[in-house]
């Protein structure tokens, strides 16, 4: 039987959360104005003690890129708002995120301190505008990840990889490593609770705060060369692996009106 925390237990993990998260805004401040190594440690020890907090144990498989690999685009599958804070903790990177999280409070102001790249998901053509910045990032030789779904899913299937922000990996050349995101709960089983979809944020940070603990795993898959292909090739090879390392099937109808824009 899956075992939940008391309610003792939720409050000071909450508490212990808040602590961080204040923490978080008094490091962006300087942030921006530090070295690329600073920040990146930064970052990763602020995502590791938000995995700490929430009892959450990260393990990855597959070789990660090395520190001199450039241009280095991830492209995973999407399943919750921790799906961030598992990536910044492995490998720190900028991310692409809706135009709307910008003005969220305290989020959008960490997001925006931390160098996310924001996409308007009304405007198709912010895809050639969002394309560029992706570009400019990479050939700057930083990291970039984007979550092509353009939605969450519940982690039981994989929504169709849009291809549309995969332009920016044709333009540079870029190193394209799909990654595929499960959550397990202490049963072993793929944890539900751990999904945010139809939900708010403070319900779904219930349910995994109601969570003893939880397992998450990447799996780093072998990067795609991405110099020869055009976008949609990009889109349906990453699919297939991300799909292949979950060993889930895809879900989707090729007909479906594209999206232009990830998720969380």
């Amino acid at each position: 039987m899956k075992k939940t925390t008391s309610g003792l237990v939720r409050i000071i993990r909450f508490t212990f959360l808040i602590l961080h998260v204040v923490s978080g805004i008094i490091q962006s401040i300087v942030y921006p104005y530090l070295s690329h190594s600073t920040q990146h440690r930064m970052m990763k020890n602020w995502a590791n003690g938000i995995l700490k907090i929430l009892r959450i144990k990260v393990h990855y498989t597959g070789q990660l890129p090395s520190q001199n690999t450039q241009q280095v685009l991830f492209v995973a599958n999407h399943v919750s708002w921790l799906d961030i804070c598992l990536i910044m903790a492995v490998s720190p990177t900028q991310f692409v995120a809706k135009s709307e999280i910008r003005n969220w409070p305290v989020i959008g102001f960490l997001c925006r301190r931390v160098g996310t790249l924001f996409i308007e998901r009304a405007k198709r053509s912010d895809t050639m505008r969002i394309n560029q910045e992706i570009g400019n990032v990479l050939t700057a030789g930083k990291r970039v990840c984007i979550f092509p779904e353009g939605a969450t899913s519940d982690g039981l299937q994989i929504h169709h990889f849009h291809a549309s922000l995969l332009q920016s990996a044709v333009n540079t050349h870029a190193f394209l490593y799909p990654v595929a995101i499960r959550y397990l709960d202490s049963t072993g089983n793929i944890c539900l609770d751990a999904a945010y979809t139809d939900t708010s944020i403070l319900a779904s940070l219930r349910k995994i705060l109601n969570q003893s603990c939880l397992e998450a795993i990447l799996n780093f898959n072998d990067a795609i060369l991405c110099e020869g292909k055009n976008r949609r090739e990009l889109a349906r090879l990453s699919e297939q692996a991300v799909a292949s390392s979950l060993s889930l099937s895809t879900y989707h109808n090729e007909s479906e009106k594209p999206s232009y824009l990830p998720g969380v």
